[in-house]
């Protein structure tokens, strides 16, 4: 059976996965770190320092999309792979949606507590050229939070091989991944209180880790379907 859910599956994935609150979370203690460290042009910092961290988040992602995506293509992986990734991904999946009901019992996808710190600590002597490795560095210690998705979706697109559009497919992706950054960045520019956004992060991050663990089950089926050969994408 010949199915073609690239597009609904990155569009559907991205969006679930741009409500991280791991990614919101660190944004917000970034946003929030930038304006008291002047009274004076704070805001226009906050500004360009953030668009900066974004972007850097942005071009980490793709690039490690990339890499994922050549790895799998040179060493002829996509079909094995698609069943061990999609199995990984359904465990993955069910501990997130575990979160809804129980969180922080057990074992959680969250950024490591060390890795927490560090990102604090770089904070404190955060300026616009060091936002450049501070984005690097997130992106690298997210990927307990973000990393099930990017890599059930990455997987998925490799078994339609590396062409022109499966990087299409990855630059819509990262931007959609990056968009509610964008959009908190410019709310708190614009004069929303940052605290606000950390509260109304904190009332849905059951709901976040709900949804994030629904589509990452359904993305881990859908693997292992084709893995098997039961279906075949696009």
């Amino acid at each position: 059976m010949a199915i073609d859910i690239t597009w609904a599956a990155v569009i559907t994935t991205a969006l679930i996965d741009s409500i991280n609150p791991c990614a919101i979370g660190v944004l917000i203690l970034l946003i929030t770190t930038l304006l008291a460290l002047s009274k004076q042009k704070r805001r226009h910092m906050m500004l360009v320092t953030g668009l900066i961290y974004i972007t850097a988040v942005y071009i980490t992602y793709f690039l490690a999309g990339i890499g994922l995506l050549l790895f799998i293509q040179r060493f002829n992986l996509a079909e094995t792979l698609s069943v061990v990734v999609g199995i990984v991904v359904i465990v993955l999946g069910l501990i997130e949606a575990k979160d809804f009901f129980w969180y922080g019992k057990g074992i959680s996808l969250r950024i490591p507590a060390r890795r927490a710190e560090q990102i604090k600590e770089m904070m404190k002597k955060i300026s616009v050229p060091s936002a450049i490795i501070l984005g690097i560095f997130v992106a690298a210690v997210e990927l307990p939070c973000t990393g099930g998705p990017y890599l059930a979706i990455t997987t998925l697109l490799a078994t339609k091989g590396f062409q022109a559009q499966t990087v299409i497919y990855l630059l819509v992706y990262n931007f959609i991944f990056i968009l509610p950054l964008l959009v908190i960045l410019l709310l708190v520019y614009f004069g929303l209180s940052a605290k606000k956004i950390q509260k109304w992060k904190d009332s849905q991050k059951k709901w976040m880790r709900l949804f994030t663990g629904f589509v990452m089950i359904a993305l881990g089926i859908l693997l292992i379907l084709y893995g098997k050969g039961i279906i075949h994408i696009g």
